[in-house]
């Protein structure tokens, strides 16, 4: 391992990284960059866009080469930090929004979230199948729409039903929306909701005729007999590319986008459910093929 005192990453997320889902992939990427690279790091949870500007400014003044906030909903406080502190990278992990020493990680994640559409529509019994989100952010409305769109190109006539939380971190109303849309047939849910879709896991592992798919993280062994899948985002691959040019002295501003040509985004099935029929397995490597050479389905651009 090269040894680099100098070169200091700190990394805010919104929520737990024991949520094993999005704040737990950012900081699996931190310590992934710790060790590759030698880096001194840090990472403390915020909640409030006022304390994403306060820990931003205090990791600028304090001479770190990178600060990444582990969300959409940093860009702002990047945005407003930023120009103070010009020799600290800002990044944050979605949206668009760049600057002279600030970038933005954007992730294709709806590409995998429609073939997990399709094999949610190749699996129902009852037609209808479920969304659940944390807050609505554009990401993960994206995702959903991708989704339902890969749901609907396999069954049009299938239904899906939306429901946000309202937070990321209540496991027990995760756990009561998802029992809700259960008693409204949905038989397959498709959860984005950080700690809270603990909450799902569990309402799904007992009730059974349920799947659930995954997200952020490979969720599967959650819920091995219910888990169809997971949509996968490597968060510690994509940290580790954006700090080693920091690292290295390359670094540009700029959209960093990873699709699923890069690996970076992917679908991953869950080994321990029934094989899917070869026909949708064919129609899935197909379209993954398609997203890969920039070919695939028109969605909606992802922030």
């Amino acid at each position: 391992m090269q040894e680099n005192q100098g070169f200091r990453v700190a990394l805010l997320t919104p929520g737990p990284i024991s949520d094993q889902s999005w704040n737990a992939a950012a900081y699996d990427g931190l310590i992934r960059v710790r060790d590759t690279l030698g880096a001194e790091v840090r990472h403390v949870q915020t909640r409030t866009p006022a304390e994403f500007e306060e820990n931003f400014r205090q990791y600028g003044a304090s001479g770190y080469s990178l600060v990444i906030g582990h969300g959409f909903e940093f860009q702002d406080a990047a945005q407003r930090v930023g120009p103070e502190f010009p020799k600290t990278v800002y990044a944050t992990t979605g949206g668009t929004g760049t600057g002279a020493n600030i970038a933005a990680m954007s992730f294709a994640f709806d590409e995998p979230s429609y073939l997990a559409g399709i094999a949610a529509a190749a699996v129902t019994r009852t037609g209808v199948l479920a969304v659940i989100g944390g807050t609505e952010l554009p990401p993960v409305r994206a995702s959903f729409d991708a989704f339902t769109a890969g749901a609907k190109s396999v069954n049009p006539n299938v239904t899906v039903l939306t429901a946000f939380i309202g937070n990321w971190d209540d496991a027990g109303a995760g756990k009561e929306q998802a029992l809700a849309l259960i008693a409204r047939r949905a038989d397959v849910i498709f959860q984005n909701a950080d700690a809270a879709g603990q909450g799902i896991f569990q309402a799904v592992r007992e009730t059974p005729g349920v799947w659930i798919v995954g997200s952020n993280a490979d969720q599967n062994a959650l819920a091995p007999q219910a888990a169809l899948g997971s949509v996968v985002i490597d968060i510690p691959h994509a940290f580790l590319l954006l700090a080693r040019e920091v690292r290295d002295g390359s670094f540009t501003p700029r959209v960093v986008r990873f699709g699923t040509a890069s690996d970076v985004v992917r679908w991953v099935p869950n080994p321990a459910a029934p094989a899917l029929a070869a026909s949708v397995q064919a129609r899935i490597d197909s379209v993954r093929r398609a997203f890969a050479d920039g070919r695939g389905p028109t969605l909606v651009a992802t922030p």
